[in-house]
């Protein structure tokens, strides 16, 4: 069949160049971006596991966390968790495997689920504020799937088939505004290491209107670290002067930074983004798998973008996750080509094909030189065909050590 791409050229703005432009990220400890990555933490644990019990990752598809928001009471000094936040792993798993001597290994996939969410949550918040014993009750409902290791290894392929007919899409360089947005939260982020009244629930939301870029920061601010709405007050001036810090250096528009707009002093701790935990989800805020970033960590509705959820799909066959991680990669490397102002990679599987041709690879570039246009698409070409060709790798950078990022 082919890799079937095609290179455009085509004559439009650069988003950095438009009038107008929106840019959101969901922070490490909002409900969503919670739900994404334990999807994800799920599958990497499982994948490991597979892999080093059969020498082959399995199939599974545990793309659907729900995460439910509990109930607390709360106050300037602190206060108390009065309802759980409730997660729920849902999907699909190899639960049994036959051996190639006929017998049947059951897969413990209960306490693989709990130690993978259970671990991600206690490297994402700190413990002093979040019990992951006390504060939170994980649980799963996983469909039962079974494997033959002896038909695994007679089937077995470089380029399996594409399990579902999907668009993977990738896109680079990020704006100003996009860079801006996603490095504000990741140093908010990090700064709660040194201001510990900073909750792990970030989300920033950037609006550019020509030379004017606004950031609305939303952060969960810890009831424990401020005793009064003067104090509250600090910490916002706090988190304002971080995040004009940040976007100072990519950047010589203007910037107004906006924290916790919807705030009203005169109601006191209950009028304030005050937590306990670090995050929304302790009270009445819910989350969902696919509703958070995309896997360059951002929302960007001024761009091409896929609604597939990467988080929690296997990294061997599924081009929902698969597709937007090898076309955000070409566009990364095509994005430095000299000459190539802005690029958009769109990938479209072809259920029950090989994975690794696609029905149709489509690249469009926005360049500086029309005449170069000749060679930087050959380029172009080549790029897209050796990531296509380097999937069967990718599977593995999945598991390992420094995954690629899906949210």
């Amino acid at each position: 069949m082919g890799k079937n791409i095609i290179v455009s050229k085509v004559d439009s703005i650069p988003v950095n160049e438009r009038e107008v432009e929106l840019v959101e990220r969901k922070g490490h400890g909002h409900p969503d971006y919670m739900a994404d990555s334990i999807a994800e933490a799920v599958s990497r644990e499982l994948s490991r596991y597979y892999r080093e019990e059969f020498g082959e990752i399995l199939h599974h598809n545990v793309d659907k966390v729900l995460v439910v928001g509990g109930q607390v009471s709360r106050g300037f000094g602190g206060g108390v968790m009065i309802q759980p936040i409730y997660i729920l792993v849902a999907g699909r798993a190899t639960v049994e495997v036959e051996r190639e001597d006929g017998s049947k290994v059951k897969i413990p996939i209960g306490p693989i689920i709990l130690r993978a969410a259970r671990n991600w949550l206690r490297n994402t918040f700190r413990e002093e504020y979040f019990n992951v014993d006390e504060h939170v009750i994980i649980d799963y409902r996983i469909g039962q799937g079974s494997a033959d290791l002896r038909r695994l290894v007679e089937n077995r392929v470089k380029y399996p088939p594409a399990n579902d007919t999907s668009v993977g899409v990738g896109f680079a360089p990020l704006s100003e505004t996009e860079r801006i947005v996603r490095e504000v939260e990741e140093e908010l982020y990090r700064q709660r290491m040194k201001i510990p009244a900073i909750g792990e629930d970030i989300k920033v939301m950037g609006l550019r209107v020509k030379d004017n870029i606004r950031l609305t920061v939303a952060t969960a601010i810890m009831a424990q670290e401020v005793s009064c709405v003067e104090e509250y007050q600090d910490v916002k001036e706090k988190i304002r002067e971080i995040a004009l810090g940040v976007a100072r250096k990519y950047t010589e528009r203007n910037i107004e930074v906006l924290v916790n707009t919807a705030d009203n002093y005169e109601a006191g701790a209950g009028g304030v983004y005050l937590v306990i935990t670090g995050t929304s989800a302790e009270h009445g805020d819910d989350g969902a798998t696919g509703r958070g970033n995309r896997i360059n960590g951002l929302i960007t509705p001024f761009r091409p973008m896929s609604l597939e959820a990467a988080a929690g799909k296997n990294p061997v066959s599924h081009v929902g996750k698969i597709y937007n991680i090898v076309a955000q990669k070409a566009a990364d490397r095509i994005a430095q080509l000299p000459g190539v102002v802005e690029v958009y990679v769109e990938l479209l599987s072809k259920i029950g094909y090989p994975i690794n041709e696609p029905q149709i690879a489509s690249v469009n570039m926005i360049v500086e030189d029309d005449e170069r246009f000749g060679a930087i698409r050959k380029e172009a070409e080549a790029i897209v065909a050796e990531e296509l060709d380097r999937i069967d790798e990718l599977k593995h950078e999945f598991i390992g050590d420094n995954p690629p990022p899906v949210c």
